[in-house]
């Protein structure tokens, strides 16, 4: 254990004594730099600052969603029309090297794998110490270090198994850290006692390793904010910049933010997020993955807004259509840029499979791009270019299309509109083959899995897992006319597991049993878990 009794001063006011016990091991110089003791007094300041109005913000979460387990529907805010209405704010002037999106590639956060982003020739690559990781104590000092050294242009690797070498290309992407969401702990660090705020773990650690760096190469500190619900949420990491931003005395709006868009009750407060982030807010992002799994937990308890087999829920359904549209038509009146969603399709050898693949890539990004997204996301270098020329086609020669803003009210009724589609086994079968094998990888430390032709991630698993909790939830009868019951699902997730296991061969490391039993559990309890990261987070090692 390593303890630094710490003196965090906000240095607008009176200095304030805190605790700060890193449990977690010094595995090695490059942790022990990380975690020095200038290090833990910054996040120990914010934790004596922001933790315990975020306990509120979590508090609050958990009174709305127990308005909508109650049958009340999400909908625009009252209080906020006056934001809503004013036509005159936008937000400040976007940095130069912030203006062109139009491709950003997402990714976890080792070395080889943040170097080959960085080189993918897309202009943005967006490093995630949420979804796209699972965060051992290890991954998460290593992304650190990973994160410090890419700054830096120092970052390097070779590789072990083939000798293979990875340094970074001349005119990298930018880089955009992706901090852990505010519902999630990190318990290797305890502030007073307590595990911290994972996400001011990630923050801190990174604007405290890199905001030099950064500045001497004629940049800012930029950050892809995830999960946000409310524009209260949005105050708080306004409250977090600022606070950094004096604790350093750089200026205002060397921070930069991009808020992810990913649950069903942030949509209706968009206006509100940017008014509350003008200062630092660049723009928003369809994270449609997340936001498909926020719809089922959010309206878990109508038994009018079931979804049918996540398979079949593509972005041509109303419900989605019209949160990217309404996304487009906010940012762009504010001055904001509107980011595009994920493509996880990653390639094929398979010349017939590869055509398929590129066939659905295009499809979904010129529906973007005629939409009127500034840019999209990517999970795989081989898919940048693709992605490149399609949007290069509609902005004709323009590096964004904020002039652009979609006709249409986007309503309420719109974005909660029912979807109609499949229910059955096949669907069933798949949820369970991809959240059992994206789970039993996390529990070993890999957070982004390919899967069956997608590069899956805690979203996709959190869909799948969902998807099958609200049917069992609500007795629903398969498209065979079979009622689907705890028993057959125990049934088909037993016979799946089996075949994983088969195919896996004899692999004493693999943990097929703890992720099926936790899955189970997962989908049957009768208290819907808000994430299965947070019961999965106990069993890591």
């Amino acid at each position: 254990m390593y303890e630094l009794e710490s003196t965090s001063e906000n240095r607008s006011s009176s200095a304030a004594c805190s605790s700060v016990k890193v449990t977690g091991p010094l595995f090695s110089e490059d942790a022990k730099s990380i975690l020095s003791k200038d290090a833990l007094n910054f996040i120990s300041a914010l934790c004596q600052q922001f933790t315990g109005p975020l306990a509120s913000l979590l508090i609050d979460r958990k009174r709305q969603q127990e308005k909508f387990d109650s049958g009340a529907l999400p909908d625009f805010r009252s209080d906020t029309t006056a934001i809503r209405d004013d036509r005159d704010w936008k937000v400040a002037d976007i940095p130069e090297i912030l203006l062109d999106r139009r491709v950003e590639i997402t990714g976890p956060i080792d070395r080889k794998m943040v170097i080959n982003a960085l080189n993918s020739g897309a202009n943005v690559f967006m490093c995630c110490f949420e979804d796209a990781t699972s965060p051992t104590w290890e991954n998460m000092v290593n992304g650190q270090v990973n994160m410090r050294d890419a700054n830096a242009g120092s970052i390097s690797y070779s590789d072990p198994k083939n000798g293979k070498h990875y340094q970074l290309a001349d005119n990298p992407a930018t880089l955009i850290h992706r901090p852990r969401g505010l519902h999630l702990q990190e318990s290797h660090i305890l502030f007073d006692g307590k595990p911290m705020p994972a996400s001011l773990m990630d923050f801190g650690l990174y604007f405290f390793h890199n905001y030099q760096s950064r500045k001497a190469n004629g940049q800012g500190v930029y950050f892809y904010l995830p999960k946000l619900e409310s524009m209260e949420e949005a105050a708080w990491w306004e409250s977090v910049f600022d606070f950094t931003e004096e604790y350093f005395s750089v200026e205002t709006g060397t921070i930069r933010a991009t808020v992810l868009i990913e649950t069903l009750p942030a949509v209706f407060q968009m206006e509100e997020i940017l008014h509350a982030m003008r200062k630092h807010i660049v723009g928003m992002n369809c994270g449609r993955w997340d936001y498909i799994f926020s719809y089922i937990k959010t309206l878990k308890n109508h038994t009018d807004r079931i979804l049918p087999d996540r398979h079949a829920i593509g972005m041509d359904q109303p419900f989605l259509e019209a949160y990217s549209k309404r996304l487009i038509q906010t940012c762009h009146r504010r001055g904001a840029l509107a980011i595009g969603g994920m493509s996880a399709f990653i390639p094929s050898k398979d010349p017939d499979e590869m055509a398929r693949v590129t066939q659905k890539v295009i499809e979904d990004k010129r529906r973007e791009a005629t939409n009127g997204h500034d840019g999209t996301w990517v999970a795989h270098p081989h898919l940048v270019s693709l992605a490149r020329e399609i949007f290069d086609e509609y902005l004709n020669g323009a590096i964004n299309q904020r002039h652009f803003i979609p006709d249409g009210s986007f309503n309420s009724e719109l974005l909660l509109r029912p979807s109609q589609g499949p229910k059955d086994e096949h669907g069933v079968r798949k949820n369970i083959q991809i959240a059992v094998l994206y789970m039993e990888a996390w529990l070993r430390g890999i957070g982004c899995v390919p899967i069956y032709g997608l590069m899956e991630d805690a979203a996709t698993a959190e869909i799948s897992r969902a998807n099958i909790w609200q049917w069992l939830k609500h007795q629903v009868s398969l498209d065979d006319n079979r009622p689907f019951t705890t028993e057959l699902f125990r049934a088909w997730l037993d016979q799946e597991v089996k075949d994983m296991k088969a195919s896996a061969g004899d692999d004493e490391f693999r943990k097929f049993d703890e992720a099926s039993e936790l899955f189970f559990s997962l989908s049957t309890d009768s208290h819907f878990a808000d994430f299965l990261t947070i019961p999965c987070y106990a069993q890591l090692e």
